[in-house]
């Protein structure tokens, strides 16, 4: 039960190596249950290469004391759990005083909170899947919330479920971006990350943003301890894991595809912690899969490439929505296309799993979700980098939200999802200020829908598809404006939706 310095103690389970020290340390922080025999093994097979492994909960999750807040307790404010913690364990006898730092997704997020506080025997982070502000990537995404997330995943780990609920109440009392979600949001904090980091992105993950923002922040706006000290691995992989296994959802990868992250985990700490000789100062300081058709023997794609920096340079290249369900590089500027957005019967999304890396035809049947499909390539085309979404947009209803995924559709008809995302159209200026639409005025929405490295083959298609839900994904928008909860909308409208001329998505189009 280490101390902080308000007197609350978090709950911290060591993992010691055989022998009698000292050792350097590695630290995680984590609100989920740290017991499972899974993380168990893990921690014990990071111990017997050299290290003690602190692994703790967040305050007030599970047998940690203090007043559970979700992140607010990690970063610059009042209370700074991570920092405390670091400076514990270097004072601790069984430790050198030279502390890492790993982990991913909610673990991921915490070391870049920790980052920020600048503990003085922070060493070196290994971030996995992470992020930086809760608000744009996490509680919500796009301006729109993840209902089922965080009452069935986060809520639970409340040691105390009328503080967890209490929480969320806070969240839904905050519903624009507000000094309240500044203090999650590490974006204006790069130039006090003083480290250097390696940075393991995942292409099916929605927060691949979050991974590859944190590389560009920290390596260009970092301190000196952290710019030009970045590393980056961008791989064929859903949100967390090891990425062990190059069976993705419903995709089987050639077996390059499989990469043992803790291996090299290990040897990233043993030259920063334990001063060792190896090559990871000298290993590339980007690199990323391109993804290609499965199952095509001879298909483009599906190798490593490495990069000096990121983004690689691309060609910017407009794909048109044309009315009919055509997309191609030529405008169309007659002509909209109409779809109903009905909360009580949203294209299905369900369960909690990303719809990435899996078959999209099901979702794409449901008659409020229009596709829009180029004719069969006569040649590969590879996009590495950003997609954006440019929506000229009318609807009956004030608000209404708008999805946007990108796919690679195969000679069979699978419809293979890249990349999904979201943007609620009353935060189209500013996640500061809604502005609720007035029925028949046509406005633009513009906004990232996902990083990908993709090479689509010969005789495929690309499609973009666009709706109005994705349930049990994303809450269900009422489109009445008013102030989301955390339940189901009682009040709501069916929004009737267009999309007029030079709606299109943006490629990053590599030759």
């Amino acid at each position: 039960m280490v101390p902080m310095r308000d007197g609350a103690r978090l709950s911290t389970y060591l993992y010691v190596p055989a022998g009698s020290g000292p050792w350097p340390v590695l630290y995680e922080q984590r609100y989920a249950d740290l017991t499972g025999r899974a993380a168990q093994e893990r921690y014990a097979a990071l111990a017997a290469a050299g290290y003690v492994v602190a692994a703790q909960n967040f305050r007030g999750t599970h047998r940690s004391e203090g007043v559970y807040q979700g992140y607010r307790a990690l970063g610059w404010g009042k209370t700074q759990d991570g920092y405390d913690t670091v400076e514990w364990l270097a004072k601790q006898p069984w430790s050198t005083g030279k502390i890492g730092t790993f982990g991913g997704s909610q673990a991921g997020y915490a070391q870049n909170f920790l980052a920020v506080t600048r503990p003085p025997h922070l060493v070196a982070q290994y971030i996995t899947d992470g992020g930086l502000s809760l608000f744009h990537l996490g509680y919500r995404r796009g301006g729109a919330t993840r209902l089922e997330r965080f009452k069935q995943a986060m809520l639970p780990s409340a040691r105390d479920e009328a503080e967890g609920r209490s929480h969320l109440a806070d969240q839904v009392a905050h519903p624009d971006y507000d000094d309240y979600w500044a203090a999650e949001n590490c974006f204006p904090h790069f130039a006090k990350m003083n480290v250097p980091a390696f940075i393991v992105a995942s292409w099916f993950d929605f927060m691949a943003r979050g991974s590859i923002d944190s590389y560009i922040g920290r390596q260009h706006q970092g301190g000196p301890g952290a710019r030009g000290h970045q590393w980056m691995r961008i791989g064929p992989w859903l949100h967390g894991g090891r990425k062990t296994s190059a069976k993705v959802a419903e995709l089987d990868f050639p077996d390059n595809a499989a990469w043992d992250m803790d291996a090299h985990m290990v040897e990233w700490f043993d030259f920063h912690l334990k001063g060792k000789k190896n090559s990871v100062d000298r290993a590339p300081r980007v690199r990323y899969y391109i993804t290609g058709a499965v199952g095509e023997p001879g298909a483009p794609g599906n190798v490593w490439r490495d990069a000096p920096d990121w983004p690689v340079p691309a060609q910017v290249a407009p794909y048109y929505l044309h009315p009919g369900g055509g997309l191609a590089e030529t405008i169309v500027r007659t002509g909209k296309t109409e779809f109903l957005s009905d909360p009580m019967h949203p294209a299905p999304v369900k369960g909690r799993n990303e719809p990435t890396a899996r078959d999209a035809r099901e979702f794409e049947s449901h008659p409020d979700v229009r596709s829009f499909t180029t004719e069969a390539l006569t040649a590969p085309q590879q996009w590495t980098g950003d997609v954006r979404a440019e929506i000229f947009l009318s609807s009956t209803a004030p608000d209404t939200d708008l999805f946007v995924r990108v796919t690679d559709v195969y000679p069979d008809g699978r419809s293979i999802v890249l990349v999904d995302s979201v943007q609620r159209a009353k935060y189209r200026s500013s996640f500061e200020r809604a502005s609720l639409m007035r029925p028949g005025q046509v406005y633009k929405l513009a906004w990232n829908v996902g990083w990908m490295s993709h090479i689509f083959a010969a005789g495929h298609r690309i499609r973009v598809t666009v709706s109005g839900n994705e349930a049990d994904y994303f809450e269900p928008n009422p489109n009445t404006g008013e102030i989301p909860t955390y339940e189901r909308p009682v009040r709501y409208l069916v929004a009737r939706n267009a999309l007029h001329p030079g709606s299109r998505v943006i490629a990053p189009r590599v030759k």
